[in-house]
Order: structure tokens, then C-alpha cells, then sequence
């Protein structure tokens, strides 16, 4: 037992060391303290349940008493009142985490009066999406909404992990820019004291000059899109896990890598998050040995055999385009992923290395998850005559781009990568209808708050 002073009579003086919710069931026979948030009340006769959470998970102390519920009632404390409770940790198999608090003492830290705008003690959360975007820093406290940004933590972290294993160096690159990465569409303009500048749509530029420094480097951070459109798929603001590497064959050596990665996030949620992942029913996809892969044109022809639909000439597959290729993906090799390959060019960045024996077409590709563009990637130009020749074949000039070309002046390797969007992960993951209910707190074209 520690014996601590109380903060305005708020706790008692002598009290044991708090325990998080998650680890209650290790103190089994001892006294034991919950501070947390009062997630709900039930009331059964004479004993009466309290629900508390904290950032680790849920709990359960019982009272048997008018008296233990006593500083409830005085405070006037309502759902969501930060509480502490001690008490005797005791074995108990209808509980959450198969014990619970008895013999208790409660103290109300901060009193909460007014009812929460939604009902956060119900299982399931009976609003639309619009009320739980309005309200997230309430709604965010429920259980099934935090559980998908815990997946995100542990995918973060599962990135992070697999490709410091293997010899990369993690970089922060600059947000706000001078040129446009994608040849200036869809990008947020800003002042910049008196002159015009750019949120960045990517790191590409920065993370493939960085490879003349680090040969292997990595990225956790956001990017910005100013699509005027709002879909269930697309963000204004999202985070961006960017990867970038030299000396490599050709496009296939960054598609290797990509699917090494997946495996490496997918394993750290698997470890991390059991208990979130059965609360939102996830069905873990298993990343092939060697994930399959068709051409660009090869798809086009495949879905007009399958579906009767002419895509030929068209640069790009449609979001149906793309579910039809899942379907077939899953139906004709067992597998959630396929990779798209050799896009037009002319539907990539200057950037993209094409492909020498077809050179309409592209060293790049799109990995699709379970129907749909997860990750986009490829090889890059290398030599600087040949970034010199792109970017005057499309009309763009070279002067925005002298800092950046400066690096294939003076040498790069045969290099490239890939990026995955984060929210997109996590729609697919756990099947949301939208990326916007696994984002904190989402940006698109009608949503600057909260």
C-alpha cells in the first residue's frame, strides 16, 4: 500500500498503486485502484454495476451499498465523470477480463452533469455518420471507434519495425513546398509570406533525393488532396506510409519489399490487438508467399471476357474495375491482394520509369486489397538526361524542379517505392463503409472541424 495525499478530498489518503484495466487481473486477492472515465451504470437490486474505462480497456466494480455509491450521488457525477475506484480485485468469470473490483471505495476526480451527445454505454453506436464525425472527441471514446485507430497504432508501429529491420532510415520531409509533386493538380495553395506555395501531395520528391543519402528510407506522415469530390474512399488529409530504396532490378524488387512490409504490419496487429479485432469482426487476410500479379492490359482483357465491359484505352481501372479484379484475384488464386502492373505512362508521374520493352507502358503498379487501391508504386527515372527529357515531353518546366534534379546530376542508383495509405488499410481491414470512420478526425471537401 502507498500512501499519497489527497487533491480536495477527491482521493482517500491512503491508497494502493493505480492499475490499468488490463493488467486488474494479475492483482487478483490484492486492493487494488482504477482511475478512468464511468462508462456505464447497471443496476441489478441491491448490487449495482460501474463500468470503467481507461486507455488500456474496461472494468468492473461492484457496489452493494447506498454508502459506496454515496460520492456518485453527492457529485452529481453522470456517465463519462472521471472516477477512482479502489478495491479488492476478485475472480469473477461474467466480468470484463474475468475479475472485478469489490469491497469499494469510490472518489469522483471530475463530475460530469450533462448527458454525452450520443449513448457511449451501448455496445453499438445508433448514430449516423455524420453525428459521429461532428461529435468525435466524445465518439472517439467508444469502444468500437477506438478500436480502429488502436489497429492504426500497431500498423504504424508494425511498418516502422519491418523496414528498420532491414536497413532503412526513418526521414520527415517537408509539408509545405515551392512545386506541385504531380504537375499541379489537386493541390492545396497557401500563402507564403507573399509567396505562392503548396501543401504537398506526397514526399516522392524528398524521399527519392534522400536515397543519395541514406540508400533506404521511410515515412510516416500526412499528405494533402484537393479532389473536389467527397467519396466514401477519398481524404483531403490522410496519412501516407512512403518507402523509398536504390539499387534495385526494376519494379518487381519494390513489389517484393511491399509484400515483405504488409506481412510485418499485419503480424504486429495480429499480436497487438486480439481483443479489438474480435470486437470489430475482423477477418485477418492471409499476404500470399508471392502475392499474384497481371499486366495493366492483361486486367482490361480479363474484364471484358468476365464481364462483357470494354475497357481498352481507358488509362486507368474504376473503383468496379478494380472489385471485379478482387473477385477474380480471390476466386482463381485464394488470395485478398493482386498486383496491377505496367499502367499507361501517361496516366503516371513524370517520375516513372517506363517500361523498356513496352515503353507506352510503365514500371509501376497498384497493389489491390480485397477490391480495391491500397498501394501505388514503382521504379523511378534515374539519370538525369532522362528527367530532363519527361518533364519537357509533358510541358512542365525545369526550374522548379532544379533543387530536385540536382540529385541525378551528381549520381542516383536504379531506385524505387511505394506508398500505403493508412486509412484505406484500415477501411479495407475491417470492412467500414467509409475511410472517414477510421480516421480521427477527418478532412474533406465539406469538413474543416472538428
Amino acid at each position: 500500500m502507498a500512501t499519497r495525499k489527497s487533491r480536495a478530498g477527491a482521493m482517500a489518503l491512503a491508497t494502493p498503486e493505480r492499475v490499468r484495466t488490463a493488467e486488474l487481473a494479475s492483482h487478483a486477492g490484492q486492493r487494488a485502484l482504477l482511475c478512468g472515465w464511468l462508462r456505464g451504470v447497471r443496476r441489478l437490486g441491491a448490487i449495482t454495476f460501474l463500468i470503467v474505462r481507461d486507455g488500456w480497456g474496461e472494468a468492473q466494480a461492484v457496489a452493494t451499498s447506498a454508502e459506496e455509491l454515496a460520492p456518485l450521488e453527492e457529485a452529481g457525477a453522470g456517465l463519462e465523470s472521471v472516477v477512482a475506484i479502489s478495491g479488492v480485485a476478485t475472480a469473477a468469470p461474467q466480468a470484463p477480463g474475468g475479475v472485478e473490483l469489490r469491497d469499494i471505495s469510490v472518489s469522483v476526480i471530475t463530475p460530469v452533469r450533462e448527458t454525452p451527445p450520443l449513448t457511449l454505454s451501448k455496445r453499438e453506436l445508433r448514430a449516423g455518420q455524420s453525428a459521429l464525425l461532428d461529435y468525435a472527441p466524445v465518439t472517439n471514446r467508444h469502444p468500437r471507434r477506438r478500436a480502429a485507430f488502436a489497429l492504426a497504432a500497431s500498423a504504424m508501429a508494425g511498418f516502422r519495425e519491418t523496414l528498420t529491420a532491414r536497413g532503412f532510415t526513418e526521414i520527415q520531409t517537408p509539408k509545405i513546398v515551392a512545386a506541385a509533386t504531380e504537375s499541379g493538380a489537386n493541390v492545396f495553395r497557401i500563402d507564403y509570406f507573399g509567396r505562392e506555395a503548396f501543401l504537398a501531395q506526397s514526399p516522392q520528391l524528398y524521399k527519392q533525393v534522400m536515397v543519395g543519402v541514406f540508400e533506404r528510407v521511410f515515412e510516416v506522415g500526412p499528405v494533402f488532396r484537393a479532389e473536389p469530390h467527397d467519396t466514401a474512399r477519398h481524404l483531403n488529409e490522410y496519412v501516407s506510409l512512403d518507402v523509398e530504396l536504390g539499387f534495385i532490378e526494376d519494379h518487381f524488387t519494390v513489389m517484393a519489399l511491399l509484400r515483405d512490409t504488409l506481412t510485418g504490419i499485419l503480424a504486429r496487429i495480429a499480436a497487438e490487438r486480439g481483443a479489438e479485432l474480435a470486437l470489430l469482426g475482423v477477418d485477418m487476410p492471409v499476404v500470399p508467399a508471392i502475392i499474384p500479379h497481371i499486366h495493366f492490359s492483361e486486367a482490361q482483357e480479363l474484364i471484358l471476357r468476365l464481364h462483357g465491359v470494354d475497357t481498352r484505352g481507358e488509362p486507368d481501372l474504376s473503383p468496379r474495375d478494380e472489385r471485379w479484379l478482387g473477385e477474380w484475384a480471390r476466386a482463381e488464386h485464394g488470395s485478398d491482394f493482386l498486383y496491377v502492373t505496367g499502367y499507361p505512362m501517361r496516366k503516371r508521374p513524370f517520375y516513372t520509369h517506363p517500361d523498356p520493352q513496352r515503353p507506352e507502358y510503365s514500371n509501376s503498379f497498384d497493389l489491390l486489397f480485397r477490391g480495391a487501391e491500397l498501394v501505388s508504386g514503382g521504379q523511378r527515372l534515374h539519370r538525369y538526361e532522362d528527367y530532363v527529357a519527361a518533364l519537357g515531353a509533358r510541358g512542365l518546366p525545369l526550374e522548379p524542379f532544379t533543387w530536385y534534379l540536382e540529385a541525378f546530376r551528381y549520381g542516383m542508383p536504379p531506385e524505387g517505392g511505394f506508398a500505403i495509405g493508412l486509412e484505406r488499410l484500415l477501411a479495407q481491414l475491417t470492412g467500414a463503409p467509409s475511410v472517414k470512420l477510421v480516421t480521427l478526425f477527418p478532412r474533406d471537401i465539406s469538413r474543416l472541424e472538428p
